[in-house]
């Protein structure tokens, strides 16, 4: 990129953004902001977080170093970072009667549909393509999750809303159930003004409510006992110790979520992709742990899902059928799956096996 600060005025800068929200609203974002590319105030914090090993083993998160937070490292000659909001939370009822119901499979509600980097990158061209309509002198580079990127300290910066106790951004009108997404570039747009001011009070029902303790304080917390992490990201043997405050989530954790607020506010999405498929907002855990590598395969196609893999989809499962009632049903499926190839997929169906000795 290119530095081109001059050839464009800022009375028609100023009308291009709003041309720019007003299209980005039609492709299905609720809201965007642009901030500058300056995360001073968020690198001590996030280097604090990663000295103290909360990452556990997303070696990701550390690998790139100032990348991760000087944008113009990235991508050489980013000016402004537009970030932008897509809800996803399709269903305001169900979620907690499904985690209520130790039989069935709690799955975290932003999994549910179809994978959201590809619907979310796939409008993030589009728009970008809207706006070289505009000017085409100018670079753009999209990103969903898909490099070192500080989205939310860019999202807060943008004004979309604040960093809640939970480190989730949380919005006023939207709660936290929404996706994020970024465009770096070097069109000097003028800057929304970032959300400063915090809204969570004396509430801490989010770090009281998780399951496994992940939460070290307000706005911290330690991958190695978030359940989110546990199920999706590490890979191979989860901590005993954890295994039984669980329960019956499986991929993913939204209790932090759940009992925010702010979350009441939230409006259910409109997007027909973010729907449930396969029933995965009802199944039972018998049913999943059922499944063979080809129906895993092909239940989790073009769905976040498959990223976990079916080794770990089946530890989980595995653990989620240790915590539910005894049933001769479960202790069935669970001794069918003993001869398992896997190793991991062995050792936790043998602890879920011993709640029956």
């Amino acid at each position: 990129m290119t530095n081109k600060q001059d050839t464009l005025s800022v009375e028609d800068a100023s009308i291009l953004l709003q041309k720019i929200k007003t299209f980005a609203n039609e492709l299905g974002f609720q809201q965007l902001g642009v901030t500058d590319t300056d995360l001073s105030a968020h690198i001590g914090p996030y280097q604090e977080w990663l000295e103290a090993g909360h990452h556990g083993e997303l070696d990701y998160m550390a690998k790139h170093g100032s990348k991760r937070w000087q944008a113009d490292e990235l991508i050489e000659g980013t000016l402004r970072v537009i970030s932008l909001r897509m809800d996803y939370f399709t269903d305001p009822h169900s979620p907690q009667e499904q985690l209520n119901k130790p039989n069935k499979a709690y799955i975290s509600r932003y999994t549910l549909g179809r994978d959201y980097h590809k619907l979310i990158r796939s409008r993030l061209k589009k728009l970008i393509q809207f706006i070289r309509e505009q000017a085409d002198s100018y670079q753009f580079r999209a990103f969903v999750d898909s490099a070192p990127v500080l989205e939310r300290a860019f999202a807060q910066k943008a004004g979309l809303g604040w960093f809640g106790k939970n480190a989730m951004i949380i919005n006023r009108s939207a709660g936290s159930w929404f996706f994020l997404g970024e465009i770096y570039t070097d069109l000097p747009l003028p800057l929304d003004a970032p959300y400063e001011k915090e809204h969570c009070g004396r509430c801490t029902a989010c770090l009281d409510v998780c399951p496994t303790g992940a939460f070290k304080g307000p706005y911290i917390v330690d991958s190695r006992r978030c359940i989110s992490y546990l199920t999706i990201e590490l890979k191979g043997s989860i901590p005993v110790e954890l295994r039984s405050k669980m329960g019956n989530r499986i991929f993913g954790c939204d209790d932090c979520q759940l009992v925010c607020p702010w979350n009441r506010f939230s409006k259910p999405s409109k997007e027909s992709d973010f729907t449930p498929r396969h029933k995965l907002d009802n199944s039972s855990l018998l049913e999943l742990f059922g499944w063979s590598e080809d129906t895993f395969l092909q239940k989790t196609e073009g769905s976040a899902i498959r990223r976990a893999g079916y080794e770990s989809w089946l530890r989980n499962i595995a653990i989620a059928l240790g915590n539910a009632p005894k049933s001769p049903e479960i202790e069935a499926a669970l001794q069918e799956k003993t001869k398992h190839t896997s190793p991991v997929v062995q050792e936790h169906v043998a602890w879920a096996l011993s709640k029956y000795n």
